[in-house]
Parts: structure tokens; sequence; C-alpha cells
């Protein structure tokens, strides 16, 4: 079995090879020829955290494995660890051994980062020049990264429930060398794309917040309960998802179809806009929204990347298991 520890990730993981994967494996997904499964997400009752577990199986990859992990809020503070904590492990669908242990923390965020700037290339309107954040965190940053290599954007704007957090955002805006304006959530009618980004369990942006022709990647909601649009803003987009069955029950059109506002069949995947299968945006008025709930198959794909990756250099760990 190989061990690619965390410390080697970010010398193996490009953001061009996440986008590749998860672009792929979306499209795997469309296609049937590949599956998750059921998602376990629980709060322990200990430390505030939440934790679960998330797999699948690609059998055009013949990538078998899970994500261990979650959310603990108090790591930061105290003990100056990020908040998201998790491992992925990957088996040999032949013979289920196990095949790989993988460090899953900066995968996770490059995973999440690459679903929603995979929604951008294929949603977003082409001429999309303003980009507006929801949320300033650790994650945001990836987020925020990614999202910028996909438009030739003018502007960053961005809000936070903490304003003091908003330098993230100011920070990436200089790599690119672009401005950046802390905005009320008013103020994010001048976005073209918004990506929210947070752990909230009460919706943050109100549907009349959002201009007609935005694309919205909402990526905060993974749990029962979590929300951080106005449902009603689901009823006016044009809905896609990474996994249907996870967009109803722990995603952010949890809110609207437990309420009757839209229906499962309303929901459509991104996989299909890639395989051609679903024409995607069709005016460029019209409102889309990528409710990115995170799947496994995300994880296995970049882990299995990563493990080629660090045996091909060298870098993977062998032992005996």
């Amino acid at each position: 079995m190989y061990i690619v520890p965390e410390r080697a990730i970010a010398d193996l993981m490009t953001r061009a090879a996440a986008f590749e994967a998860v672009e792929k494996v979306f499209a795997a997904m469309a296609a049937g020829d590949a599956y998750n499964f059921p998602v376990v997400r629980e709060a322990l009752g200990h430390e505030s955290a939440l934790y679960g577990f998330k797999g699948g199986f690609d059998r055009a990859g013949l990538t078998l494995g899970l994500k261990a992990g979650g959310y603990w809020p108090n790591n930061l503070e105290k003990r100056g660890l990020i908040n998201h904590q998790s491992t992925v492990f990957l088996f040999d669908p032949d013979t289920g051994k196990a095949r790989a242990m993988v460090g899953g923390n900066l995968l996770t965020a490059l995973r999440t980062a690459a679903a929603s700037s995979v929604s951008i290339k294929h949603l977003a309107r082409e001429d999309a020049k303003v980009i507006g954040m929801i949320g300033a965190g650790h994650q945001a940053k990836f987020q925020l990264r990614a999202a910028l290599e996909q438009r030739s954007f003018d502007k960053v704007i961005g809000w936070n429930l903490h304003p003091e957090m908003l330098p993230n955002l100011a920070e990436v805006a200089a790599e690119f060398d672009l401005p950046f304006e802390a905005v009320g959530l008013d103020g994010l009618r001048e976005a073209d794309v918004i990506i929210s980004i947070t752990s909230s369990f009460d919706a943050i942006l109100k549907a009349d917040q959002v201009s007609p022709g935005t694309h919205l990647a909402c990526m905060g909601t993974d749990t029962k309960g979590k929300q951080e649009v106005d449902p009603e803003l689901l009823t006016r987009a044009t809905v896609f998802t990474d996994e249907v069955a996870q967009s109803v029950t722990i995603g952010e059109a949890q809110h609207a179809v437990a309420q009757g506002m839209i229906a499962e069949g309303d929901i459509h995947q991104l996989g299909a806009v890639i395989n051609g299968a679903h024409p995607g945006r069709t005016s460029a008025d019209q409102i889309t929204l990528f409710d990115g709930t995170g799947v496994g198959l995300q994880d296995l794909a970049v882990a299995a990347s990563v493990v080629e990756l660090a045996v091909q250099q060298g870098i993977a760990i062998e032992v005996d298991f």
C-alpha cells in the first residue's frame, strides 16, 4: 500500500490537474460510468464536529474508495489546524485490497474549487466581468483562484459575515492584478458570477440580490440543514448539480424541494452539460445555479492522480499492509 502524506500534496496536485480530474468524473457520472455511495454525515456531539464518509466507484477509471473526515470548527482557534480534516483511502477494485492512503485536506480544497470552476466554464456567460464571493475563509481563497482562471474578470467583490476576513479575498485578487471591493449583500447584484462558500445554516443571499444572467456556484451546503441562499432563488434559476440525489437531501436544493418549490426532476447533472446531453445556458439573462454538494468520486479522482504522480516521482511511501 502507498501512503502519500499531506505535506507532499502541494508539490503533486495543481489546480489544472484537479480541474481535469473533476471534469472527467462529472462526465463519467452523467454517462453512467461512475457512481457515488450514500453519504454518511453525522454530528459527533464532541468539539461541535461534523464527521462522515463519502465514497464511490468509477468503472471507467477503475477507481474505488472513500474519503473519511469532516469539519472541526474549533481547530484553527484552539490548535492552529485548519477546520476541515480528511483522509482518502483507495482500494484495488479487482481484489478489494487497500491500495493507498492519501492526505485529503489540500485535495478537498482543490477539488471543491475545481468543481465550481468547472461549472463556471460550462455555465457562466462568456462576457462575465465581475465575480462576487460570499465567504472569505480558508477555502474561499482556493475557490477564487480557480474561478479567476475561467474568465477574463475585471473585478472581484465580496461579502463575509466577519468583514475582518475580507483581506483574504483582496490578497487573491491582487495576485491576478484585479481590484477588490467589499460590498453589502445588495452589492452582489453587480456580479456576473457568484460563489458562496460558507458553513451557514441560514439563507444569506436573497433572490432579489441576484441579477439576470448571473451564474451562481453554491459550494458550502453539504449537510442536512445547511443553507446559503433563499430557496426562491432556485425557482428563478436553472439548477445544476454534481449529483441529484445529494442535491435534494444534503445540498442547497434540499430546502426548495422540501417546500415543494421545485422537484427533483428540475435539477440537472453538470456532467450532462459537459457530455453535450444538456444545452446548459441558453440565454444571456438566464440565471444558472450549480449546487456543489461534494461527491466522493471527486476526492477519489484527485487522489488517484496524486498517487500516480507520487509513485512516478518516488515520493510515495510504500508499506506492507
